[in-house]
């Protein structure tokens, strides 16, 4: 079965984020079902999947209340659309649970059908409500370099990674990008909490070269997740609410990765004591069980919208799509009576921070940094305490050890990254640490063995 998969998946399918050519060669791994916190593969492997599928699968795998919510909605109204002055229960309850959850000053949602779509209607949306304000001139919207923000025109331009640039162009234009506060690779020695705030402040810098008339909003993610997990200093995000307090501009704080639980409150938001504007969600919203997705807007935005705004020229087909409702419904029905974040906070994050900061012992670990559900491991060669030369593909070769010996581990450059379903048990998380430190230890092994390498006395 699995070349016949293969054959298929090479003659016909083209996987996101891939080079074509190197995985037609290489050939797919087959993954035919799933329980709990594990995938298995057609070998009948079982691998603990430290990434919950693509930061989104928060209830881990096989839950039958999420299976019976989309199949009793496919029984009574399997697809309706939201245009045409229509609407149908399940998007209705799934906005005011939404409402209820976030934020007090937000009560409006606005659906979509992916985090990429989410960001596109931000982008839409910021510059609507500029232009209803009488203030058109304000379009350009200040993200960060390295943050991803979707892949398609907008998110993409939104994001700033720059191989993404390189093939995206040309650009939507008015957007630029501002230093991320990624301690471990850009503070150059500072201490954490100066380096926070001097990137907050270029912030501030960024306003004022372009002008306060012209700046529309400023996007980030609490944590930046697809960049590395990069937590920021403790001293960033407040520095970034004096600056932003300062002027006249929308807070858009893109939680479809840090959202529904990640960091051990509903929203990354509410962690950092923020009060965005607008607010992307997706990923975690029906743990992955089917797409969906959203802006969660602030009052500020929506009466706007409502009160002046006329008809807003924009929308999806499968916006409010009610099965994918329906199942995001349930999904947060079950980890509010489950008590899911609640334990992510006061026990699953504290104890996956206890056994993760145990990683930076491994000569390989410049730095083991953990947020509730979310970590990341800085790889260095400990010859020079700094990043291996790129040609070694350090990190990519420590996730194929990692998936090959039972572990997703996802890599990010030289930085190995963690983000597991919200229902792992503790024993997991030490299968998980365990899983990774040999995985570690065989890389360190691998590249001893390359010629001229300094490992091999570096580990002696």
């Amino acid at each position: 079965m699995t070349h016949d998969i293969q054959a298929l998946d090479r003659a016909h399918y083209l996987h996101p984020f891939s080079d074509f050519k190197a995985l037609g060669e290489e050939g797919c791994r087959v993954i035919v079902s799933a329980e709990g916190v594990y995938i298995i593969d057609d070998q009948g492997n079982r691998i603990l999947d430290g990434m919950a599928g693509l930061w989104c699968v928060n209830l881990g795998y096989g839950r039958d209340e999420l299976v019976a919510a989309a199949t009793q909605q496919m029984h009574a109204l399997p697809y309706y659309n939201s245009f045409f002055k229509t609407t149908h229960p399940p998007a209705v309850k799934l906005a005011e649970m939404l409402c209820r959850l976030a934020p007090a000053h937000i009560n409006r949602v606005f659906f979509t059908g992916s985090g990429s779509e989410a960001n596109d209607t931000v982008l839409r949306m910021v510059r609507r409500y500029w232009a209803i304000k009488g203030r058109p001139e304000k379009q350009v919207i200040i993200a960060r370099e390295n943050a991803y923000h979707g892949s398609t025109v907008a998110g993409m331009s939104l994001g700033g990674m720059a191989p993404m640039h390189a093939q995206g162009g040309p650009l939507v234009p008015g957007i630029c990008h501002i230093r991320q506060p990624y301690w471990f690779d850009e503070s150059h020695g500072q201490d954490p909490e100066t380096f926070g705030r001097d990137c907050a402040a270029a912030l501030e810098e960024q306003i004022l070269a372009l002008g306060e008339d012209k700046v529309a909003a400023f996007i980030a993610e609490p944590v930046q997740g697809a960049g590395g997990a990069i937590i920021p200093p403790d001293s960033y995000w407040p520095a970034v609410k004096a600056v932003l307090e300062k002027y006249d501009i929308l807070l858009v704080v893109d939680e479809v990765i840090c959202g529904f639980g990640r960091l051990g409150e509903w929203f990354g938001s509410v962690h950092y004591g923020l009060e965005p504007d607008l607010m992307p969600i997706a990923k975690g919203l029906s743990s992955g069980y089917l797409p969906i997705g959203g802006v969660l807007v602030g009052d500020r935005v929506a009466e706007t919208l409502i009160e002046e705004g006329g008809e807003f020229f924009h929308g999806f087909t499968y916006s409010g799509h009610p099965t994918c409702a329906a199942v995001a419904l349930k999904n947060l029905e079950l980890m509010e009576t489950e008590g899911v974040v609640e334990r992510v906070r006061s026990d699953l994050g504290p104890y996956l921070a206890q056994r993760w900061a145990e990683l930076a012992a491994h000569p390989l670990v410049g730095e083991a940094r953990s947020l509730g559900l979310i970590g990341a491991l800085e790889l260095i060669d400990p010859a020079t305490g700094q990043r291996f030369d790129k040609s070694l593909g350090a990190g990519n070769l420590c996730r194929d050890i990692c998936f090959a010996s039972g572990l997703v581990m996802r890599s990010v450059g030289d930085t190995m990254i963690i983000s597991p379903p919200l229902v792992i048990r503790h024993h997991e998380i030490d299968e998980l640490v365990t899983k990774a430190r040999a995985a570690l230890d065989e890389t360190a092994r691998r590249l001893a063995d390359t010629p001229t390498s300094p490992l091999q006395e570096s580990l002696a």
